[in-house]
C-alpha cells in the first residue's frame, strides 16, 4: 500500500553524525513564520523549467519510486530557483550537500496525493495543497518555486527529527526549537543556509521551500511571479520546459 512516508530514502541525523554537528557551528533560532495563500499571480514569469543537475544536489524523486501513478522520474524547477539552490549547495561545508525529495509537480499528483491525504483521517487538513485550476492561485508545485529538500553529509540523506512527508507534528519546522541536540542544530543550518538565498521555508514542513511563489510572497513581503508550467520534451533541448497556458 503507498503510503506518505515511503521510501524514506533518509537516515536519522544521530546515526550519521551522533552528537556532533559535522563541522557546522551553532545556529541561530528559526525566526517565527508567516503561513498563509499569499496574493494571486496577476503578472507570471515566462520563465522556462531546468532539470536540476548539481554535483552536490541529489535528486531522490519519491513519489516515483513510491508508486504514485502521476508521479515523473525528473526534478525539475524554474531556472532562477535551480540557481538558487546550486548556490546554496556550493556555500554549505565540505562533505554536505542538498538531497531533493520532490520539486515541481503536475497537476494529476497533486490531485493524486490530495485526495489520498483527505481519506486519511490521521492526515490534519491542509497537508496537502487542494487542486485549482485556475492559473492565479496555483499549488505551489505545480509553479516550479517549491522544492522539498534535506541536507546530505558524505551523500547521506538526513532526516533531522523525522523524515519527508511526516504526517506527525514532528514535520512542523520549529517543532524541535525547544530541543537541543542535532536535529534542531540541523533544522535551523537548513533553514539559515536557504533563507541565505532567498527561499522561504513552511512552517508545517521543514523540508519545504518556496521562492517566486504567492507563499514566498506573503513570508518575505515580495509579488508572487510563477504561475503554472510544465516539462516539455520537444526539440533537441530536453533539459528545458514551458510555462503552461
Amino acid at each position: 500500500m503507498r503510503s506518505f512516508d515511503e521510501p524514506t530514502f533518509t537516515v536519522p541525523v544521530g546515526e550519521v553524525l551522533g552528537a556532533t554537528l559535522g563541522g557546522v557551528d551553532e545556529q541561530e533560532p528559526i525566526p517565527d513564520l508567516i503561513d498563509g495563500a499569499g496574493p494571486p499571480v496577476e503578472f507570471p514569469s515566462d520563465e522556462v523549467l531546468v532539470r536540476v543537475a548539481h554535483r552536490r544536489v541529489r535528486s531522490l524523486s519519491n513519489y516515483w519510486h513510491g508508486g504514485w501513478q502521476h508521479a515523473i522520474p525528473d526534478t525539475w524547477l524554474r531556472g532562477t530557483v535551480a540557481d538558487r539552490l546550486y548556490a546554496v549547495a556550493e556555500h554549505l561545508p565540505e562533505r554536505w550537500g542538498l538531497a531533493v525529495f520532490d520539486a515541481w509537480r503536475p497537476l494529476a499528483l497533486q490531485a493524486e496525493l490530495y485526495d489520498f491525504a483527505a481519506a486519511d483521517p490521521r492526515i490534519d487538513e491542509g497537508f496537502m495543497t487542494k487542486v485549482s485550476h485556475d492559473p492565479r492561485t496555483p499549488p505551489p508545485h505545480l509553479t516550479g518555486g517549491a522544492v522539498d529538500l534535506t541536507l546530505t553529509f558524505d551523500g547521506v540523506p538526513l532526516a533531522p527529527g523525522c523524515g519527508f512527508d511526516d504526517i506527525t507534528p514532528l514535520a512542523y519546522t520549529a517543532s524541535f526549537e525547544r530541543e537541543p541536540g542535532p536535529d534542531r542544530e540541523l533544522r535551523r543550518f537548513l533553514y539559515w543556509s536557504m533563507r541565505a538565498e532567498g527561499f522561504a521555508v513552511i512552517g508545517f514542513e521543514w523540508w519545504h521551500f518556496e521562492l517566486g511563489t504567492s507563499r514566498w510572497a506573503l513570508a518575505t513581503g515580495g509579488s508572487p511571479r510563477f504561475g503554472p508550467a510544465s516539462p516539455c520534451r520537444s526539440g533537441s533541448d530536453e533539459n528545458v520546459a514551458q510555462v503552461a497556458p
